[in-house]
């Protein structure tokens, strides 16, 4: 089996989610309803919301996160362990970031570090 990334993206608002902590709230259940479900599965591995403040580096400077410059930020993340990148994508779009007007979810297969 492989690991995938999901990757939880979202427009923002000025200067915070576009979400009201009430609606939030209300979100919830879904999210919770939906790992479950690849919980049960058994094919998850690890997932975590992510914190609104952050930042980049490049080289030479480092600069407030890419929702500046982008107006999208990353709220989070799931990793699956599934057989293909379309058993990860059909958990995908189950997920109820899509449910959101700008919402999207990103699909990365994780290569094993090979040091």
């Amino acid at each position: 089996m492989k690991e995938f990334l999901l990757l939880f993206r979202n427009q923002t608002a000025e200067n915070g989610y576009l979400l009201s902590p009430e609606e939030m709230a209300n979100e919830m259940p879904k999210w919770r309803d939906w790992i479950g479900e690849v919980i049960q599965s058994g094919k998850f591995v690890a997932t975590q919301p992510l914190d609104y403040e952050g930042v980049v580096i490049r080289p030479g400077s480092v600069t407030d996160g890419p929702y500046v410059e982008m107006k999208e930020i990353l709220a989070g993340y799931l990793i699956c362990k599934v057989n293909s990148m379309e058993e990860a994508i059909a958990i995908g779009k189950k997920c109820p970031i899509l449910n959101y007007p700008k919402g999207s979810l990103e699909v990365r297969q994780i290569t094993p570090f090979q040091p």
